[in-house]
């Protein structure tokens, strides 16, 4: 188990259609290409001898080295730093922006080893493994000194500037080199997908030089830097925000404008537990939610893509779940994400099963309307008429629709239960379909939306209510809390300061809320059909940041915001649980996890500052 990292221990690098994880040791050991949701290159992060990975790094002997990882103020470009007696030196990993529409079937991860003080010797390790390291592979070497490791749908073209020389060890690639101070050489990795007849065998073109890798060092620093002009944000947290900014424009594949919720799969959410998924998908909950955030901050690019994202699956149908909408699709919106069990690997820390593909996608989650016209209802472009026309007949179906137990936000394997949660979204779809329909005079049968609306509003006053607890629960049929809802005040279901409000937020605090830290529910009062525990969730962490402080409760707001922040990691990216000694747990990073912090960032400035005006 040692020879896995902590799963805190990475940074991630992008080029906004896959993306790489980066250890503090300078090891590649996660990067599936040419997609988010492709199938592996590099996996030791899931299996430490199976997956593969790509490691440079100094090397200075026997001594002793301190690292420290950072990231290149305002961008990606992640800076891997090693301080030993002998001398200074550090990695740079980038991956250059591919901003054009259309998938790109060649990816470049970029490694420049450089020496600031004294000399410091390096180690190259290329070590790649196809297709979750299934698929065997081929080593050619080139005449200019690369290699091309062919595998059956992929070739990773491994290249490198003097004085690096490299060598094959068997199907691997190594080198040895040692730099001086001023001295820099780099190693690019490029990866080509596509048939054996159609790749080009030299995906890298030309040798690198050093010229070349430092233009492409200029042009993405650039890229970032220009992004971020159209950030908005002046506030106390200006670089925890920006920095969850750039994660979640990294998880977007920049073809469709589709997040996804996480970078990696198999992560556990339990070291030797059960509970391991694949979020290498868009969920239409997390990505609708972040479109009000995105539009804050001034990235409304982003929020629009979604959204064209969002009426073209309306308009496509065809889900897997045979319901208008379904919770998750691949990137290019494909319905279908078939779950397997990869036997061969063993797991992070043989946290086994590692699944690929998510059988949740099948799910009835009742709750994706409500958030799909959450997010619609950001802007008044709503697709024309057609768009209208089909977000009004999925509102019509929802009339019929909306009361019937499902599987709940937590995906839960254990029976599908009538969830308060799915109830509240119901009608935040009736209740912003009303609006939309209202503000633009849009042809809608206004009658029958607002007797939904209200019958959905009734129903969850009377049924979701526990007067027991003082408390709206999980479910009709149990008095457990559930942490989802802490949005209630922010979809206007209830007001932030409503009494039934405070009694809920109250009992949370008393239930789910640990030093700040909060569980989304107790799987051991409601049992969600899977073994093991998990850790608290940053999600409802900060959601709970964020309930705090539209209730009033600005200065506990700001001491729980302050303890979460802590929680990052050494680069400011979460995962998706906190575990209990602190360490973090689950699929890394998670976006949902980072909009979630920018969200209560807004809102805890603007309760802040108004505390302030009025001398509170």
């Amino acid at each position: 188990m040692n020879d896995y990292p902590l799963i805190a221990d990475h940074g991630l690098v992008g080029d906004l259609q896959t993306a790489a994880l980066v250890t503090s040791d300078g090891t590649v050991d996660w990067w599936c290409t040419p997609r988010f949701d492709s199938p592996s290159l590099f996996a030791s992060l899931l299996d430490s001898d199976r997956g593969g990975r790509c490691r440079l790094a100094a090397d200075p002997g026997g001594h002793q080295a301190t690292v420290r990882q950072l990231y290149l103020p305002d961008t990606p470009i992640l800076v891997t730093r090693v301080m030993a007696p002998e001398g200074v030196g550090e990695v740079i990993d980038f991956m250059e922006p591919i901003s054009s529409p259309a998938p790109a079937a060649r990816h470049r991860l970029v490694r420049v080893a450089r020496v600031v003080r004294g000399a410091l010797p390096f180690e190259l390790l290329c070590r790649p493994r196809f297709d979750y390291g299934r698929a065997p592979h081929t080593l050619d070497p080139l005449d200019d000194g690369s290699f091309v490791f062919h595998g059956p749908d992929t070739d990773l073209h491994v290249q490198a500037t003097p004085p690096v020389v490299l060598l094959a060890d068997g199907s691997d690639v190594t080198a040895r080199f040692t730099l001086r101070a001023g001295e820099s050489a780099a190693v690019v990795l490029t990866s080509e997908t596509g048939e054996p007849g159609a790749r080009s065998g030299l995906p890298g073109g030309l040798p690198p030089t050093v010229v070349g890798v430092t233009a492409a060092f200029d042009a993405c620093r650039d890229f970032w830097l220009h992004w971020l002009r159209s950030c908005r944000y002046k506030g106390r947290w200006h670089e925890m925000v920006v920095r969850s900014a750039i994660t979640l424009k990294l998880l977007t594949y920049a073809p469709t404008g589709a997040p996804i919720a996480a970078a990696t799969m198999g992560l556990p959410e339990q070291i030797g537990g059960e509970r391991n998924w694949d979020y290498r998908y868009t969920w239409v909950r997390d990505a609708s939610l972040s479109v009000r955030a995105l539009i804050d901050l001034g990235f409304t690019t982003e929020a629009n893509a979604f959204r064209r994202w969002m009426r073209e699956r309306l308009e496509a149908g065809g889900t897997a779940s045979g319901e208008p909408l379904q919770i998750m699709y691949r990137v290019d919106g494909e319905p279908h994400l078939t779950e397997e069990v990869l036997e061969h690997l063993e797991g992070y820390q043989r946290s086994a099963p590692v699944r690929a593909g998510n059988a949740a996608a099948d799910q009835i989650q009742l709750d994706i309307y409500g958030e799909a016209a959450y997010a619609m209802a950001q802007s008044d472009d709503m697709g024309g008429i057609r768009g209208w026309r089909v977000f009004a007949g999925l509102i019509d179906w929802l009339c019929d629709h909306w009361d019937r137990p499902d599987e709940g936000i937590w995906e839960t394997r254990g029976g599908r239960q009538n969830f308060t949660y799915s109830r509240l979204m119901t009608w935040v779809a009736f209740d912003r379909a009303i609006r939309l329909a209202t503000a633009h005079a849009r042809p809608s049968d206004l009658p029958r939306w607002l007797e939904a609306r209200d019958a959905v509003f009734r129903q969850i006053t009377e049924r979701g209510w526990s007067e027991e607890r003082g408390a709206f629960v999980q479910h009709y049929d149990t008095d457990v809390l559930d942490a989802s809802l802490l949005l209630m005040p922010r979809v206007g279901f209830l007001s932030p300061t409503d009494p039934d409000w405070l009694s809920t937020l109250d009992a949370m605090t008393g239930e789910l809320v640990s030093d700040s830290l909060v569980y989304r529910y107790d799987p051991a009062a409601s049992p969600d059909g899977l073994r093991g525990s998990e850790g608290t969730f940053s999600l409802c962490s900060f959601l709970y940041v964020e309930a705090l402080a539209r209730s009033g409760r600005v200065h506990q707001a700001r001491y729980a915001f302050d303890k979460m922040l802590t929680y990052a990691n050494h680069v400011g990216l979460f995962a998706e649980e906190i575990g209990p000694s602190g360490e973090q747990l689950g699929n890394f990073p998670q976006a949902f996890t980072h909009l979630a912090l920018v969200a209560a960032a807004l809102a805890l400035d603007e309760e802040l500052d108004r505390a302030e005006r009025s001398g509170a």
